[in-house]
């Protein structure tokens, strides 16, 4: 059953995924990867809530949202990849911003939803 929980979460949370960025693509032609950036401050001030909640502490919620959903909503090899796209295309500025800036903004994004869900 956990393995059902977790493929299907992690199915809803890939294609949830796939819509944002269609729908982030349409408003943002900057080339600094606002999808993935915006995908990973929610996956992070999510888990940080469900955490601090306990909700995590129920097996659905752990298997099906925290590892599936968010496991596959959120992405470190989207994030490696653009990276190093954006080194390769000459924009050094703009990948150290990235890198910087959702590290930095994921931290806080977890640090805040660990604090409302207390």
């Amino acid at each position: 059953m956990n393995i059902l929980l977790i493929g299907v979460g992690g199915g809803l949370g890939a294609i949830t995924r796939y819509f944002f960025s269609i729908v982030v693509s349409k408003f943002d032609d900057s080339a600094f990867p606002f999808a993935t950036f915006t995908v990973n401050l929610i996956g992070c001030f999510i888990v940080g809530y469900i955490i601090a909640s306990g909700l995590n502490s129920k097996d659905f919620i752990n298997n099906f949202f925290v590892i599936g959903f968010l496991g596959s909503f959120t992405t470190m090899s989207a994030f490696s990849n653009q990276t190093l796209e954006l080194f390769s295309s000459n924009q050094p500025f703009i990948g150290f911003l990235y890198i910087i800036s959702t590290i930095a903004f994921t931290l806080a994004a977890t640090y805040v939803g660990l604090i409302l869900g207390r």
